[in-house]
């Protein structure tokens, strides 16, 4: 019996496909924060309506943003709770994440965690999580929920790799290529007193999940990251690098307030720098990594 071929979107021998796809995403898509905020009661038990609204943005745009009732409860199982509701169930147990596997992000001084920017008040250039994951352990959707925000700073810009991948594939399908190479971009090997902690990690930057989804690894990072030294793989980061530097009408920004979330399928963000004050509450944000969509 002959072998067939599944073509996808993202296969750039399928441009037919591929335009199909495009037009359907481009259509309607959100041009304003506004347009991805829902308002629920409780994360933890949506609605149906709730349940339905939150979707429908994250199937558009890979992300959603809620408002809730919830205000400064401090709730773990605020973050768990929503996760399962979207088949969000497989979290990533990472390292320096809270026994639960959910990260407390705030600023602490306490072991390994000031070395580490999101333990910190500094600014967190643009990044999807998981960069330096083994493939096994791929982060694919994530939930930020705020209980605190800063007395000062902290906000997000939030940008759907998928609209990078249409800007790219749409100027030269040849850049796009060069990011699927599977060794475009390298993290370093981490190292502790004990020796190599997690060992070299190389992948591409775009990469097309069991599902057919689009996924995207990507650190803006100066330092400890090789990006292969192909011209085809250096003209792609810098067409990258400039449409992240750019004014580009799919970019989103924001702040999370108390009781408020980002539900997403691992999507491209940033944060700015942040200070706290002794008469307020010091930033928390609750962080929930999963190897699902």
């Amino acid at each position: 019996m002959p072998q067939t071929t599944t073509m996808t979107p993202f296969d750039l021998g399928d441009d037919a496909s591929y335009r199909q796809w495009r037009d359907l995403k481009l259509t309607d898509y959100p041009r304003a924060l506004e347009a991805l905020v829902v308002e629920v009661g409780d994360p933890r038990a949506l609605t149906a309506a709730e349940h339905e609204a939150l979707l429908i943005r994250c199937r558009k745009a890979n992300m959603a943003i809620y408002i809730s009732a919830c205000g400064d409860d401090a709730d773990k199982e605020i973050p768990a709770r929503l996760g399962e509701q979207f088949g969000l169930v497989h979290l990533d147990h990472n390292w320096l994440a809270d026994d639960d596997a959910i990260s407390s992000l705030t600023v602490s001084d306490e072991g390994d965690r000031p070395d580490f920017i999101p333990y910190t008040n500094r600014p967190i250039n643009w990044h999807t999580d998981g960069y330096y994951n083994t493939p096994e352990r791929t982060i694919r959707g994530m939930i930020l929920h705020c209980v605190h925000p800063a007395a000062r700073g902290g906000e997000n810009r939030l940008l759907d790799p998928d609209m990078v991948y249409i800007r790219l594939r749409d100027e030269d399908p040849v850049l796009v290529s060069a990011l699927m190479r599977a060794d475009a971009m390298t993290i370093p090997a981490r190292t502790d007193d004990e020796g190599v902690a997690r060992p070299d990690q190389a992948g591409p930057v775009f990469s097309v999940a069991p599902d057919g989804s689009l996924h995207m690894r990507y650190t803006a990072r100066k330092r400890n990251i090789v990006w292969h030294a192909d011209d085809d793989v250096q003209r792609a980061l810098s067409r990258l690098q400039a449409i992240l530097a750019s004014d580009s009408p799919y970019l989103f920004q924001g702040r999370l307030e108390s009781g408020m979330g980002l539900l997403c399928n691992n999507v491209l963000h940033d944060r700015s720098g942040f200070d706290d004050a002794p008469d307020r509450p010091q930033r928390l944000l609750y962080r929930a990594r999963y190897h699902d969509r």
